[in-house]
Parts: C-alpha cells; structure tokens; sequence
C-alpha cells in the first residue's frame, strides 16, 4: 500500500510540477520564467531551463542579468550533450562579454565543446581541425590559465588523431594496390609528422610500396626502381635495427638484390 502512495504522489508532483512550468511559459513575466529557469537548472532540468532561458535572454539583453543567463544557457546545452550548441553559445558569450570574469571559462569551454564532438580518426575530420584552431587560440591568449594544462593534453590528442588519419589515409592506397601514390602520400606524412611514433611503419611501407611498384613496372623502369628500394630497405634497417618489420625488409632487399644482378646479367 505504501508503494502505491509514494507512487501516487510522485506522479501527482510530476503532474503540478508540468503545469506549473507550462503556466509558466504561456502567462509568466520575465522575471518568473527567469527565477524559474536558474531553479530548474540548478535542478539539472536542463530541457526547461534552456526552454525558459531563451524566452527570456531577447527580453534582459543589454542588462545585468543577461551575461548570467547567457552564460547557463550555453553550459544548459553542453550539459544536455548538445555540443555544437554549447560552442556557439560559449563563444557568443565570450565575445559578447569579453571582460567578464566568466570569458576565461567560456573561451575554454568553447574549444571544449568542439573537441567532445571531434569524431574517430576513421571519419572526416574537419571538426577536429575546427577545435585545435579553438584550443590554440585559448591557450594563446590564456598562456597562464587554470586550464593550461588540460588544454595542451586535449590538443596532443585531437593532433593525434589528425595523425592517425592522415597515417590511414596512405596507407590505404598501399592497400588499394595504388603503390604510387602510397609512397607520395607516405613520403608526406613523414615531412608533416616528423616526430610521429608512427613514421617507423611509414617507412616500412613506403619500401613495400616502392617494391610492388618496381615488381608492377616494364622492364626498362624496373632496374631502376629496385636500387630505390634497395637504398629504402639499407635506410629502414640503419634507422630501425630492431623493428618488427626487419625481417621482411631484409627479404625485400634480397630480393632486390637478386633482380637488380639478373637484370644486369641480361643487359
């Protein structure tokens, strides 16, 4: 019995608490939907307090409160998960009040947003460009932040994926047989990401792309494209003794080796 009275009166406080917030919206003032909103938000109630805020945020532009309300209107969204809204309301903020106490943080928040909506390195990746851009230029003009240091974490991780991406991407065209344009794309790699972890699988299969391109290649271009992988193959081995991939660069070398001789023993 008691079950069915806590139930009872749960839904009879959902009901009042639904009608009082559409009377609300269709007879309340400004202030009230405004008091009404900050309740609701310092509820967690994000939907109505968003809902609120922006009835009232036309109505109180220009006053004191409207920097407070903006400012909970673009954290409501973020905290909703609605991100690229909550960018562009952080940003908005930040430009409209920029000698608020609270621009710092809404700057941050900004690039912030933009990197939680950053997608996997598998997809498109412009999104994450936007956000670096972002995070740059609040660890730029904030270089002493409270938030320095999370920023310049957050941007070693969207480099990385920019990274990755770029590393998929030339390796792809090793896998679609284009053996050409993987060594191009490989070779671009290595000059945008000099110090990437990855440059020592590049360098591997930019000689096994150089490879199969000399193996695919008419007769009178083929001598030539195996010394090419031979100087490849000699650089991955001084370069990187113990990799995982020496033992398949030696072979390819070998094999280099071996067709270079024949084919000069035929000329």
């Amino acid at each position: 019995m008691k079950r069915y009275i806590t139930v009872f009166l749960l839904l009879s406080a959902l009901s009042f608490s639904c009608s009082e917030y559409r009377g609300l919206l269709k007879k309340g003032s400004w202030e009230e939907q405004y008091e009404a909103a900050l309740k609701y938000y310092e509820d967690k109630d994000y939907y109505r307090a968003t809902v609120l805020l922006e009835n009232v945020l036309p109505i109180i532009r220009g006053t004191q409160k409207a920097e407070e309300a903006q400012f909970y209107y673009a954290y409501a969204h973020y905290y909703e998960q609605k991100y690229i809204l909550s960018a562009h309301y952080f940003k908005e903020f930040y430009e409209t009040y920029s000698r608020s106490d609270r621009a710092q943080e809404s700057m941050f928040m900004h690039a912030y947003s933009l990197y939680l909506e950053s997608p996997d390195p598998s997809l498109e990746q412009s999104s994450t460009k936007e956000a670096i851009d972002a995070m740059q230029r609040f660890i730029n003009r904030h270089p002493y932040s409270d938030y320095k240091d999370r920023a310049e974490t957050i941007l070693d991780e969207l480099q990385e994926k920019l990274e990755i991406k770029a590393f998929k991407n030339a390796t792809q065209y090793y896998d679609l047989r284009r053996y050409e344009a993987a060594i191009i794309a490989l070779d671009n790699f290595q000059k945008d990401y000099p110090d990437s972890d990855l440059n020592e699988e590049a360098s591997y299969f930019k000689l096994a792309a150089q490879y199969q391109l000399a193996e695919q290649s008419i007769v009178s271009k083929q001598k030539d494209r195996y010394y090419t992988t031979i100087e490849y193959c000699q650089n991955f081995i001084d370069k990187y003794p113990q990799s995982e991939f020496v033992g398949r660069a030696e072979s390819i070398y070998e094999s280099c080796l071996t067709k270079v001789q024949k084919a000069s023993n035929n000329s």
